[in-house]
């Protein structure tokens, strides 16, 4: 693999998902004066693991399955990712009809993210025992359910559509996160924090540095959501209250309890996804078969 040359540039580039669900891992950069040492791109996440594939970024978010896909070239950050211990409340199946009588519906997809659609489609197929028609769909709920019968929508959409779209027009909201953990006793990580493994090789007092910053930044952004929820109030469709408990009900940690349902999604959908099933998960610092 060819090295990277820092000698022309300081600041890692680093991803940014635009998602409210990843803002407490990036508010506190700016109070710990971190934020001005790093080149920040703001994407979606689907672009974002596709910088980081392309070598556009040097640290970045990346889903899960695009992780995966792509574990041998990354190194993850252990103690940071975002996931779920339960419900996730940004990843959701609306529908008007019950789960299991979706077999040959339409549903519709609204997002590319393919972790959240792998998740839904496994949960849907294996938990469900239905096979449904799926098709990509912009994330309005309204237009959706005018062509289908369920949708699936994540992010920001997701908490716009479960918690005022959804309850106006009587449809059912069925949480991913609550899904699989029901389903599995484990938590979900959607997405993980990595290093290309070539800029890692170039600069890795730079790499451990960026990971620390995120940790501290999380770890303040935690002990003062309320301020975090707040600030965020100003622009967003959401009250303070309910961005807190958004906030508290998302799990930022990556340990041996998240990469256990780190191994059990790829086993379930792996060779059909595009990786192994006992794909190899490599973190900063050491290494986990």
């Amino acid at each position: 693999m060819d090295t990277v040359d820092t000698s022309r540039r300081t600041r890692p580039r680093v991803g940014h998902i635009q998602f409210l669900n990843c803002l407490p891992l990036y508010w506190g950069l700016a109070r710990t004066g971190t934020l001005l040492d790093l080149e920040l791109s703001k994407d979606t996440p689907e672009r974002l693991s596709e910088q980081l594939v392309a070598g556009g970024l040097d640290i970045g978010p990346i889903t899960l399955v695009e992780y995966l896909r792509h574990a041998d070239e990354l190194v993850a950050f252990p103690d940071i990712a975002v996931g779920c211990d339960g419900p996730v409340m940004s990843c959701v199946i609306v529908s008007q009809r019950p789960l299991e009588e979706l077999d040959g519906a339409r549903v519709a997809l609204g997002s590319t993210s393919r972790t959240s659609v792998r998740l839904a489609r496994l949960l849907l197929a294996e938990r469900y025992g239905v096979a449904p028609d799926y098709y990509a769909c912009p994330p309005d709920l309204g237009v959706m359910m005018q062509e289908a019968e369920a949708a699936v929508l994540i992010g920001d959409a997701a908490l716009r559509a479960s918690l005022h779209d959804a309850p106006r027009l009587g449809l059912q909201v069925h949480d991913l996160g609550s899904m699989w953990k029901e389903w599995t006793g484990l938590p979900f990580v959607f997405a993980v924090w990595a290093a290309r493994k070539d800029y890692l090789a170039a600069a890795p007092e730079v790499v451990r540095e960026v990971h620390t910053a995120f940790l501290a930044s999380r770890d303040l952004s935690l002990e003062e959501v309320g301020k975090v929820a707040e600030q965020a109030a100003r622009w967003e469709t959401f009250d303070a209250d309910l961005l807190e408990r958004y906030f508290t009900t998302l799990d930022f940690r990556f340990g041996p309890e998240q990469l256990a349902g780190v191994r059990e999604f790829a086993r379930r959908v792996g060779p059909t996804t595009g990786f192994p099933a006992d794909v190899r998960v490599e973190l900063l610092g050491r290494q986990r078969g």
